[in-house]
This record gives C-alpha cells, sequence and structure tokens, in this order.
C-alpha cells in the first residue's frame, strides 16, 4: 500500500509539531471569541469539536487526493475579530453569519474567481509575504532565551549539530532534549489533565442584516486575506502545484457544515503548513503528504477528546512551543527570502511585502499578511510605470 510505503517518522513528527504549535499558539483566542458571544463551557467544547473535525477531514482528504500536506486550519485573525464584532451579536445570529460567510468562500473557491487573482500575484510577492508572516517565529527562538535561556539553548544547538548529521530527525531531536529539559525542570503541568468527551451541540442560525453587515462580511474578508492568500503562498513557495479553487470551495463547504456547532472559519493554514510542507518533515516532497494526514488525524482525536488534549498541550512551557516552532520554520523563512529577492526587477516591491507582513499592522480589521501583499503590489505597479515611461519617453 502506497500510504503504508511512504509513512515516514520525520514527517509524522513534522505534522504532531504542526498541532502543537497551531492549538497552542491561537486557541485561547478562539476560546476569548466563542466566551464574547456567551458561550457556556459546554458550548466551547462544541466550538473546539466542530473546528478540530472540520479542519481534520479536510486535512485528511484534500492530503490524499493531491499528495501534498495541504493542512487546514481554524481561522485566529478572523477569531480575533469576533472578539470586538461580537458585541450586541447573539449566538444564533453569529452562528448564521458564520454560515454566511462559509457561503461566499465556498462560491469564491469552486467558481476560480480566487484563482484567478492568486495567478496573476508574482511568486516574488507571495514568498515575501510568507517570510514575513513567519519571521515572528524565528524571532521567538531567541526571544524566549530570555525566560528559559538552558533549555531552549539546548534545544537550539542540538538542532543545529543535527542539522549537519541527520537533518530530518533535527526537529525531533530539538523536541525531545526540550521535553527533557522542561521535564527535569518541573515545567510540565499535567497534573490537571482529565479524561473528558466533547459533545457537538447544535445552534439554530437567525439570519439578520446586521450580522451579515457587523460579522459575515469582515469575516469573509479577514479570512480569504489573513488566511487562504497566504495559505495559497505557501503550497506555492514550497514547490507544489495544486489547483487553490478546489482547496478553497472545500474549507468554505467544511465551514459551511460545521457552523451550526460553532465551527465559524476553516481555512487553509499558512504558517503552521509550513511546517509540515518543509525539508525536516521529508527530504522527498511526495511524501511529505503524510503530514498532512498526521495532522488531520490529531485534529479529529483533539475534537473528541475535547478539553482533556486542550490540557495537554497547554501543560508544556511556551518557551518550548515557541522555540520548537522558530526551529521548525527556519529553512521555510530562508526560502522564502531566496524566492522573494531572487529577481532583481522585483526585489524591492518583495521587501517591501516582507517588512510590512511582518511589522503585524493591523488595518480595517485586516491583518498585515494583505496589506504587506498591496504595499508590494504598489510599489511593483509604480516601478513598472516608471519602466515603462523610461522606455516610451514623451516626445
Amino acid at each position: 500500500m502506497t500510504l503504508a510505503k511512504d509513512f515516514s517518522i520525520s514527517a509524522a513528527i513534522a505534522g504532531f509539531v504542526t498541532v502543537l504549535v497551531g492549538f497552542t499558539s491561537a486557541a485561547v483566542i478562539v476560546f476569548q471569541a466563542a466566551q464574547a458571544l456567551g458561550a457556556s463551557q459546554a458550548e466551547l467544547g462544541s466550538w473546539l469539536w466542530a473546528l478540530e473535525w472540520g479542519m481534520g477531514l479536510t486535512s485528511i482528504g484534500l492530503s490524499l487526493r493531491y499528495r501534498v500536506p495541504i493542512i487546514t486550519a481554524w481561522s485566529t485573525p478572523g477569531a480575533a475579530m469576533l472578539i470586538t464584532a461580537a458585541a450586541g451579536v447573539t449566538m444564533a445570529e453569529a452562528i448564521a453569519a458564520f454560515m454566511m460567510s462559509a457561503a461566499l468562500i465556498t462560491v469564491f473557491g469552486f467558481t476560480g474567481w480566487f484563482e484567478r487573482l492568486m495567478n496573476r500575484l508574482p511568486l516574488s510577492l507571495a514568498a515575501g509575504m510568507l517570510a514575513g508572516v513567519l519571521l515572528q517565529f524565528g524571532l521567538n527562538v531567541f526571544t524566549a532565551m530570555e525566560t528559559q535561556f538552558w533549555m531552549v539553548f539546548a534545544m537550539f544547538g542540538v538542532y543545529v549539530a543535527m542539522r549537519r548529521v541527520q537533518p530530518r530527525y533535527a526537529v525531533i531531536a530539538a523536541l525531545g532534549i526540550g521535553l527533557v529539559l522542561a521535564g527535569s525542570q518541573g515545567l510540565l503541568r499535567f497534573e490537571a489533565l482529565l479524561m473528558q468527551w466533547a459533545t457537538p451541540i447544535f445552534t439554530i442560525p437567525h439570519f439578520t442584516v446586521t450580522a451579515l453587515v457587523g460579522v459575515a462580511l469582515p469575516l469573509f474578508i479577514v479570512t480569504m486575506a489573513s488566511q487562504n492568500v497566504p495559505g495559497v503562498a505557501t503550497i506555492q513557495t514550497s514547490g507544489y502545484t495544486v489547483p487553490s479553487s478546489p482547496l478553497i470551495g472545500w474549507t468554505g463547504v467544511a465551514t459551511l457544515l460545521m457552523a451550526p456547532f460553532g465551527g465559524f472559519a476553516i481555512n487553509l493554514a499558512a504558517i503552521t503548513a509550513a511546517i509540515s510542507m518543509g525539508r525536516d518533515a521529508h527530504e522527498n516532497p511526495d511524501k511529505r503528504y503524510i503530514a498532512g494526514i498526521t495532522v488531520g488525524v490529531l485534529y479529529i482525536l483533539i475534537g473528541l477528546f475535547g478539553a482533556t488534549v486542550s490540557a495537554f498541550f497547554t501543560a508544556l512551557p511556551p518557551e518550548l512551543v515557541l522555540a520548537i516552532a522558530g526551529l521548525a520554520l527556519l529553512g521555510t523563512i530562508g526560502n522564502g527570502l531566496v524566492t522573494a529577492l531572487a529577481q532583481e526587477k522585483e526585489r524591492e516591491s518583495a521587501l517591501i511585502t516582507f517588512l510590512v507582513t511582518a511589522s503585524g499592522v493591523t488595518l480595517l480589521g485586516i491583518g498585515s499578511a494583505f496589506w504587506g501583499l498591496m504595499a508590494g503590489l504598489l510599489v511593483l505597479l509604480i516601478t513598472q510605470l516608471y519602466r515603462h515611461l523610461d522606455h516610451h519617453p514623451a516626445h
């Protein structure tokens, strides 16, 4: 069987690290969004169940279909937006807004409108945006040393050494030494772990114009601009050729099905996807899809066990999570910068894209990835205009 033949420990570990980073870095924002809408503890569990199952099934299905590690995720910028946009909106109205946003994403995906837009995007700008999105994760390796120097420094040292000897297992070795040192210092907080199943709770949607304008449209724009655009860019800059229309379309369908249970937005992952698409997952790009399947299986397990698994992830020291994420993404950041700056004619616009994206600026509720892209395109347009005028001077 091809699946068994393609399986590797390194790809499975890359999948685990992908889930680890995705969950621990953003779960608290999702919980805050649910609480802003007045969600009970049981409804919080339902949100987690819906999101994890939607992400799990799409990650497994799309990774198997295209033999590429297609990773889906919840919309972290979308969740952050909900925290502020949810004022005065009931849970039923919010659920209706999630469904309307999902319907728009589905249409933009399957009609090919999104792909036509992406095909016009220069690869250098897409790579610059990806490197900008990931930069903070690379920096976190070193800022984490401020509070847990010896643990993080040991992880860094082991990673650098293993990259020269067994590069595929560099991240695994770093994670292993981190867990050993965290355990020896009493930093693993597993004492509060309890077995607890998540129960899906169906909420009947209540469609209103207020929810459409105030929640659905902003959620759609934020999810497409801040998540799906860098998500497609990650796939492209990792060297994979996959049609983006069905990917976007199926994430919309998954959101539509899971929305009544709290699945507010399921989309392509960018930051975490880069971990599973990197060389650390497998030297052979054709065998990295195993990481995508691993991610999907782990998502579903998290959805099943709900509070139990969330407690496990949050039991790890934050410095360990920051360090392993940054180390796992170093190669991708480097490749992104090389691709971004390779073409001299597009170098300045790619650099602007990188800097604006890395700044983390948020305007009108839309994240820096979108604005980085807009800034880069503006610089590129001006550059090309002046180049055109130079070649065709006025008589």
